[in-house]
């Protein structure tokens, strides 16, 4: 007898990640560039909470910059205005990108960026990932997590696209 979807036990965890994908109409390095400027990140944020950024185009892992950012945007955890630094995890040129937030709030949670060339000359399947599975437990008792969820990434995604391709 095979086993169908449905057997699953329903004490499963919960997933920790998500991953969310999408073909841009730019080559991988144009991508990056915006990733790796702070920028950037206010630029194509879809969440609202990002409101400006400070510092320059991170170069390496353990290169920094600040974000001040706004949580009433999203009205879930009474923080409001804000700073956050943000700590590279990850870098590979025109391929990955990551970070930690740290500063006020050392949550442990990570953002990041896969990014490889399309099928079409000229195209970046860019990935969009977030995991949370190293949060500490204070945070994971606040019960917020998922802070951005998948359709926030697959937005945040469509103005990187716009982004890059109006650049």
């Amino acid at each position: 007898m095979s086993a169908d979807v449905n057997d699953a036990p329903n004490d499963a965890a919960p997933a920790e990640r998500i991953e969310v994908a999408r073909t841009i109409q730019a080559d991988p390095a144009a991508v990056f560039a915006v990733l790796s400027d702070p920028q950037g990140h206010v630029a194509i944020d879809s969440s609202g909470m990002l409101m400006s950024a400070d510092g320059d185009v991170v170069t390496a892992v353990d290169d920094t910059f600040v974000v001040h950012m706004d949580r009433e945007a999203l009205n879930d955890y009474p923080l409001g205005l804000y700073d956050v630094t943000i700590r590279i995890v990850t870098f590979e040129p025109d391929r990955e990108i990551a970070w930690k937030i740290e500063g006020q709030l050392n949550i442990g949670h990570v953002y990041g960026y896969r990014l490889e060339p399309g099928e079409e000359p000229g195209t970046t399947i860019a990935t969009s990932y977030y995991d949370w599975s190293d949060i500490t437990p204070e945070w994971r008792e606040a019960g917020i997590f998922p802070v951005i969820s998948e359709g926030a990434l697959r937005a945040t995604l469509g103005i990187l696209a716009r982004t890059v391709q109006n650049a």
